[in-house]
């Protein structure tokens, strides 16, 4: 007897298959990231995928501002007073309170104008005008009080009130500016020791400026 001849199977229907699993991968690791947004993190994730998918060439105004700043703080030197980083909602500037401020004052040291006014012209740029400024003013738990600033409270405040005012001299406007004052409450590193002893180095480093550089309408 004649052999039945054998068909060949048609296998094209796995390249979309394949093409469809991996769309579902893509949705399923984007929602789980966006439990937890870091907005950095997330327009890498977003340009990657449009980039891919669309083969566009994807604005990354998050990733930019990272490289300009950083070539800002760089150029002046200044990596040990100013620290640049991301957190969930974008981009953190953080400035060193005993380099940009003489204890219990909240002017400006002139040490600190030439770095502020590189990263203001960086910042009022207008590929970056969709984004707000959140300045906040820490400072130790070592008690204070003077005839101008009674309390930690008003000096937190007034150091963070002048880098604002510092940007909407330079050309940001104020409607994109908020400020506020923390006192001690969200210290980056323990006042204390175990022994209820203050630690002088740490409370050198929560005495601080940091602004919080966020897209507007930002995923919470």
């Amino acid at each position: 007897m004649k052999k039945r001849e054998e068909q060949a199977i048609d296998s094209s229907w796995m390249d979309t298959y394949g093409d469809m699993v991996t769309l579902l991968l893509c949705f399923f690791v984007l929602m789980v990231a966006m439990s937890s947004v870091d907005m950095a993190k997330y327009e890498i994730i977003q340009a990657g995928m449009q980039e891919g998918v669309g083969k566009v060439d994807v604005q990354r105004p998050i990733e930019m501002m990272m490289l300009e700043l950083s070539d800002d703080i760089q150029a002046l030197n200044m990596e040990d007073k100013v620290a640049l980083g991301t957190d969930s909602q974008g981009v953190v500037l953080e400035f060193g309170g005993g380099a940009f401020f003489s204890p219990g004052s909240a002017e400006l040291n002139p040490e600190a104008l030439p770095i502020l006014k590189r990263i203001a012209a960086t910042l009022q740029s207008e590929r970056y005008d969709k984004f707000d400024f959140s300045i906040e003013g820490h400072t130790s738990n070592k008690k204070f009080s003077n005839t101008q600033y009674p309390s930690n409270w008003e000096l937190s405040s007034a150091r963070a009130s002048a880098v604002a005012r510092f940007l909407e001299a330079r050309g940001i406007a104020r409607t994109r500016i908020k400020v506020s004052g923390y006192y001690d409450n969200i210290p980056k590193l323990p006042n204390l020791d175990p022994f209820g002893e203050p630690i002088p180095q740490n409370q050198s480093q929560n005495r601080r400026v940091v602004i919080h550089i966020e897209p507007r309408g930002s995923i919470k």
